[in-house]
């Protein structure tokens, strides 16, 4: 898109935030410097009756929900950051809803039967009209030809289109923050405009999508907490999704907790494991567990839809998350503060104990406490403060697993109400730093780090493949001379390497199995 047209469609948004009083709300006037206050006050002269109702967050997110897909996006990744905005601020934009009236039967019938280049007919016997209406996509409930239901997932007509084009005015609006407004740039804004276009390509692929949930599938099985609908490949393209329809009644639905023979407080336990043993043991979780994606059956049946966000984590990180959450369980405040800066979180000239100290603070009020007596608002409220006390900021790779936590507790709540997060949470933890910082884990991680030695020994062993050039090339010879002087050396090393390897890998076995 030109950079014109993009400076166009940024005006037009900006004019929508102006008409809702949620482009420098009247609420943020008195912290103003007075140049800017006077600014603000001309544009609040062009507000609308939205700019009358509700919150700042409220009217933002209204605001963005009018921008389309790209708009809904940056609202779903501003409500992560609630270290910058604020927990109320973050909190109403959490709320923003994708939705959107479905284009009509016939062209959604075109659409599916366009993308898997066949007559419709010879994969369905029945297909009805739409169930749910979102900016890229709906969904519609079909029968296959052996008679089995599924859900269809149809990207919207011209989607694409909008989407590149919004794409180019969020990245200009990106750089002129960056330019012109410094208090913006600890949100990073260039960053933060990618990481939400990226998110948004990746969706307007659905295979993506089915590949995502076929591998939660497959992770979900291991423990049988919750469980993720079987993918019709044949009915899967760039512009479909194809998957078995979800059993049981929608969590979104009120009625759906009055399901008879439902136990509410095992669905809710299953629930905060669910997402922990993904997050943990794999490192791959369903980063979007609202209760619109999530279906109840009895007695504690839970099925997740909906797999357009999935959330990764590396080792490293799976390893903060277990010996934090285990910190805490533990109320060893010292340890949790040990690994904040172990994993270079808190920059190292500050306190530890100063920190320990800190995180005191935010745990003790917590435990002993039923769910419905701890404000999870407050408990964030003051973890974000020392945030900003002790210099640490929300790494990027943990602001999407800190969001779906505070989901999951949010709807584990509505289920239970005195569902715990921390209860809950302590035997998937504690079989995770069981299973990892063992002795046996050490000593197996040590024997791997061994092998690994030994293949770094015997590549620097191996004679240099490339002949050498005339010009360097006595200085070479003796080199190699140097080198092949003493090859009994290189074959002691890998023998006493591998046999420390193997003797360490025995070992692990051993204290393992008691």
């Amino acid at each position: 898109m030109s950079t014109l047209g993009s400076y166009g469609r940024l005006a037009g948004a900006a004019w929508v935030l102006i008409r809702a009083d949620a482009l420098v709300p009247r609420e943020l006037a008195p912290m103003l410097p007075p140049g800017a206050r006077g600014l603000a006050g001309f544009l609040r002269l062009f507000s609308g009756s939205a700019a009358r109702r509700g919150r700042p967050g409220e009217r933002l997110a209204g605001a963005l929900e009018r921008q389309g897909p790209v708009g809904i996006k940056l609202g779903q990744f501003l409500s992560t950051r609630a270290d910058i905005f604020g927990i109320e601020f973050a909190d109403d934009l959490s709320r923003l809803k994708d939705r959107l009236p479905p284009f009509p039967l016939d062209e959604a019938k075109a659409e599916v039967a366009a993308a898997l280049g066949r007559p419709l007919d010879q994969l369905f016997s029945s297909f009805d009209q739409s169930i749910a209406g979102a900016s890229l996509a709906q969904a519609h409930k079909a029968t296959l030809v052996g008679g089995r239901q599924v859900a269809v997932k149809v990207l919207r007509p011209g989607v694409e289109r909008r989407v590149a084009a919004d794409s180019a005015a969020l990245r200009t609006a990106a750089r002129l923050a960056e330019a012109w407004a410094p208090a913006s740039r600890r949100l990073e804004p260039k960053a933060f405009a990618e990481t939400v276009v990226r998110a948004l390509e990746l969706e307007l692929d659905l295979r993506f999508e089915a590949a995502g949930a076929d591998e939660l599938r497959a992770i979900m099985a291991h423990d049988g907490f919750m469980r993720a609908p079987t993918i019709v490949w044949e009915g899967v393209a760039r512009r479909v999704l194809t998957l078995e329809w979800a059993p049981g009644a929608a969590l979104s639905d009120p009625a759906a907790l009055e399901t008879p023979g439902l136990d509410r407080p095992t669905l809710a336990n299953n629930l905060i494991r669910a997402f922990l043993a993904q997050a943990l043991d794999h490192g791959v979780f369903h980063a979007d567990l609202h209760e619109g994606n999530l279906f109840v059956a009895a007695p504690a049946r839970l099925t997740a839809v909906d797999f357009g966000i999935v959330g990764r984590l590396g080792p490293g990180e799976r390893r903060y998350l277990a010996e934090i959450l285990w910190g805490f369980l533990r109320r060893d405040y010292a340890r949790v503060s040990q690994v904040h800066f172990d994993a270079g979180y808190v920059p190292m000239h500050h306190d530890k104990a100063a920190f320990a100290q800190a995180l005191r603070a935010v745990g003790e009020p917590v435990f002993g406490l039923k769910a419905r007596d701890v404000s999870m608002g407050r408990l964030l409220a003051q973890l974000f403060q020392i945030t900003a006390l002790f210099d640490m900021r929300l790494r990027p790779e943990l602001v999407l697993l800190q969001k779906t936590m505070v989901t999951v507790e949010g709807v584990a709540r509505r289920i239970d109400p005195d569902s715990s997060i921390w209860a809950a949470a302590e035997p998937v933890v504690a079989r995770w730093i069981a299973r990892e910082l063992s002795p046996a884990a050490r000593v197996r991680d040590f024997a791997r780090e061994a092998r690994a030695a030994v293949g770094a020994l015997a590549r620097l062993a191996e004679p240099d493949p490339t002949p050498p050039v005339d010009a360097v090339e006595v200085k070479v010879e003796t080199a190699e001379r140097r080198t092949s002087a003493h090859p009994a050396i290189w074959f002691l090393a890998g023998a006493a390497a591998s046999a420390l390897s193997f003797s360490l890998a025995v070992l692990a076995r051993l204290i393992g199995g008691h």
